[in-house]
């Protein structure tokens, strides 16, 4: 791995707080092994704990030790000189207090990024909506190679957690407007609280109708709302005030009682939108217990709604593990008829823009 590569390797893992074992530690070694001086550590150094993102918005005090303290292990097997930048880093780490709530920081291609306040626990509040999963990174991916899906387009979220896939559009793809929503209180408070600190404006009166666009410019800041939404209690005419032209939701598939819930309210909001056809429905998944996804794969047949596997998309932007156990899928199609495409193997074959009673 050349040095460029592994730098930003490790500027992008760290930025996104991902678990240690997975930096490249094995090639900086070799690296070190090779090098007659320690700016390659200075490097890093600048690039993760000392990153003007991580300034602004720092990870856990936890996860910085734990980083420093592995890489002055590197440095002392490879050098016997000690490095003062690293020892002072770590010394003013150490000073710090922990928090409850962390940020993470993910690159886009533009140049521009996503911050993200989150919950240091992956279960807290009795939600698992406080952190950031793996499928709403893929679907972000997506969407970044397939900004036509959501340009100047009225996109509704299901489940935005703490709103990273929604940033990412709102940043890269153009939405006319965007409706993130959630039904746990305390992730909508975070998710609103990540909206403002993206540089973000809401509007104050998510129940007001949002009004149709009479122009086709691509507007350079979507409309963004956040509501709180109970896929079981919210009603038709609730939901027949978004009019979303695309659905999407990532990592919402992990519970067999969420399935039901999910089809419903897709039912609910095909049927309510007025002018335009059925909505276009993207949801990512990570395949965590085979039985469920069985259940989801049965739930769709029993409703009518046809799915398909197709491949993948061709960029990796943001640091997720491809070598896992648990297989990851993302669904798409209309809120009639979606399709069903494997994690690592995602492109679009064709739309199925018919209604609900058409089919």
């Amino acid at each position: 791995m050349a040095c460029a590569g592994l730098i930003e390797s490790f500027e992008r893992r760290f930025l996104a707080a991902r678990p240690l074992p997975s930096f490249p530690w094995r090639s900086l070694e070799e690296k070190l092994k090779t090098s007659l001086d320690s700016e390659l550590l200075l490097n890093i150094l600048q690039k993760t704990v000392l990153h003007p993102l991580c300034v602004k918005h720092p990870p856990s005090v936890k996860y910085t030790r734990c980083f420093l303290s592995e890489l002055i292990k590197k440095h002392e097997a490879a050098h016997t000189e000690p490095l003062d930048e690293l020892y002072e880093a770590l010394a003013e780490i150490l000073s710090a207090e922990e928090s409850t709530q962390c940020h993470r920081s993910y690159l886009l291609p533009s140049g521009n990024s996503v911050s993200l306040s989150e919950s240091t626990a992956i279960i807290s509040q009795g939600t698992t909506g406080l952190v950031t999963w793996d499928a709403a990174l893929y679907l972000a991916e997506w969407a970044i190679e397939n900004p036509a899906t959501f340009t100047n387009r009225t996109v509704l979220e299901l489940g935005s957690g703490v709103g990273f896939t929604g940033l990412a559009i709102c940043k890269m793809c153009s939405p006319k407007a965007y409706i993130f929503s959630d039904c746990h209180s305390q992730v909508l408070q975070q998710l609103r609280g990540n909206i403002l600190l993206n540089d973000f404006l809401l509007t104050p009166d998510a129940t007001t109708p949002l009004q149709p666009s009479v122009s086709t410019l691509v507007s350079p800041k979507p409309t963004v709302t956040a509501v709180q939404l109970d896929w079981d209690l919210v009603t038709m005419e609730q939901l027949s005030v978004f009019q979303p032209d695309v659905i999407i939701a990532a990592d919402v598939l992990y519970d067999p009682e969420i399935i039901l819930s999910l089809i419903g309210v897709l039912q609910k909001l095909s049927a309510c939108q007025t002018e335009q056809g059925a909505p276009e429905v993207y949801i990512a998944f990570t395949i965590r217990n085979p039985d469920t996804y069985q259940l989801f794969r049965m739930e769709l047949s029993r409703v009518g709604i046809g799915w398909q596997k197709i491949p993948s998309h061709n960029q990796k932007l943001f640091p997720y593990e491809n070598h896992s156990e648990m297989e990851r899928r993302i669904t798409w199609g209309t809120a009639k008829q979606t399709v069903a495409c494997e994690w690592n193997r995602i492109s679009l074959k064709g739309h199925f823009r018919q209604k609900w009673e058409d089919l």
